[in-house]
């Protein structure tokens, strides 16, 4: 009988100076909306608006990490974590997206990183975690050409604050998910359902990465994308199949890995959104500024689609929580169909297969490049019983998924470090705090942190590779 240490003996060695960290977003944890001087977010509005958020959950409190960091710093370095990647909240830093900078928003994420580095934990810095300031959606959101200049002004400030002490930085994350998920199905803050203005959102959060690569890039700083990549899948080998996978990968994939590393969106993507928009708003320059700057590429893996171009295809089981529209601008046709694989909590398909599929297209499409998986984790119904929290399908969710990357390695693809998302439980989006992805088990009133088995078994994991 092959026991845990059998495995961990087995397979799960990686090469020295290999990264392990775990993952947050801002939002998602910090709570202390409207403290210390920080504007509001589009999330703070959208949350207000009735279902849109499921138990009309919001993010005021959160878990409370903007007054818990140092609490959650020292569980961080008790896992063993060598890095944390977290981001910064715009509207904190800046509450009107423009004009002047609020110091005391500044001076958490000073204590933030130097408590990090006091523990021998290296902050990875992201920029933009889908929290825009309100008064910027005011004047148009993402669509608006303006908002990636006010982005780089931002970022401006926050180099100046940290560069210092920052040596990794992301831009964007997932940019897919802030424009489409944000302007076309309206799933997501602010809940638009705006077809051509989803196109013009993503193309102008591409610019807000390369202007803002600009400004972070200095000597000793990496600057790299993140993008959340899907392994895909026809559901049968017809045409219309073939053409649905195609098409969702050109949305999901390509239009991001192409303009972040080509320098160019893929043409037959864009003749697929020919009817929406005309691309006018890409001007002279836009995609040379885009891939200028890029050291390192983050990349966010949960799960592969199976997709159907046939009429009357049948829905995934992954289904959005609350009413939205299609998010795929073009293709609305296609159908995402279940593939017959285990599910997580939230109905996503766990396919370990995929990360490894992702990581060496990637390398192979866009070679010389580093890889980082930034993101990586899953959902499942957690229960708190005498102090202990046995999620062993996580386990077997992460350790399937590290031996991905393990293999994904052993096949040349340069992969530096890996990310669980995330480290803590937390507020999960239009799913409010119906969703446990942490490894770290909170309880939401009282804000205890208790480790779940999977922290325990990462910690054990990152041991055996020190």
């Amino acid at each position: 009988m092959t026991t845990q240490q059998d495995r961990l003996d087995d397979r799960l060695l990686f090469p020295t100076g290999f990264t392990w960290g775990a993952a947050t977003s801002a939002y998602q944890i910090e709570g202390a909306v409207g403290e210390d001087g920080r504007g509001q977010s589009i999330w703070d509005v959208f949350s207000r608006k009735p279902g849109r958020v499921l138990g009309g959950d919001n993010a005021d409190v959160a878990i409370d990490h903007y007054h818990r960091y140092r609490d959650d710093v020292a569980l961080m370095a008790e896992l063993g974590l060598s890095a944390y990647r977290f981001s910064i909240s715009w509207p904190r830093v800046q509450p009107d997206g423009m004009g002047a900078i609020n110091q005391r928003g500044l001076d958490f994420y000073r204590r933030l990183v130097d408590e990090l580095l006091g523990r021998g934990v290296e902050p990875w810095v992201t920029l933009y975690h889908w929290d825009l300031p309100q008064s910027l959606e005011d004047r148009g959101g993402w669509p608006e050409r303006d908002t990636a200049y006010r982005f780089a002004e931002y970022a401006a400030a926050v180099h100046e604050a940290l560069g210092d002490r920052v040596r990794n930085w992301s831009t964007v994350n997932e940019p897919w998910c802030a424009a489409f998920l944000g302007y076309a199905s309206g799933e997501h803050a602010p809940g638009r359902r705006e077809p051509a203005s989803a196109i013009r959102a993503a193309h102008h959060l591409n610019l807000a990465h390369g202007l803002s690569a600009r400004v972070l890039k200095n000597d000793g700083n990496r600057v790299g994308g993140c993008v959340n990549l899907y392994a895909i899948s026809p559901a049968t080998d017809t045409a219309a199949d073939l053409d649905a996978a195609r098409r969702v990968d050109g949305l999901q994939n390509r239009f991001f890995l192409d303009a972040l590393l080509k320098g160019r969106y893929p043409a037959d993507v864009l003749e697929d959104l020919e009817q929406v928009t005309d691309m006018a708003f890409v001007k002279d320059g836009d995609q040379e500024t885009i891939k200028a700057h890029i050291d390192m590429l983050l990349v966010n893996y949960y799960s592969r689609f199976t997709v159907s171009g046939a009429p009357g295809g049948a829905a995934s089981a992954a289904a959005a929580p609350t009413d939205s529209a299609s998010p795929w601008v073009g293709s609305e046709h296609v159908s995402f169909v279940n593939g017959g694989r285990p599910v997580t909590a939230m109905g996503w398909e766990i396919d370990d297969s995929g990360l490894t599929e992702i990581l060496v297209r990637v390398a192979a499409d866009y070679p010389r490049l580093s890889l980082v998986v930034s993101e990586n984790g899953a959902a499942f119904d957690d229960v708190l019983s005498e102090g202990r929290v046995r999620d062993t399908d996580r386990i077997a969710y992460l350790d399937a998924h590290l031996r991905a990357c393990r293999t994904a390695i052993d096949e040349g693809v340069p992969l530096e470090g890996y990310f669980a998302w995330s480290l803590m439980d937390n507020f999960e989006w239009a799913w409010g705090y119906g969703k446990r992805f942490g490894l770290l088990h909170v309880d939401y009133a009282t804000q205890r942190r208790t480790p779940k088995d999977s922290a325990l078994w990462y910690a054990e994991t990152i041991r055996h590779n020190s």
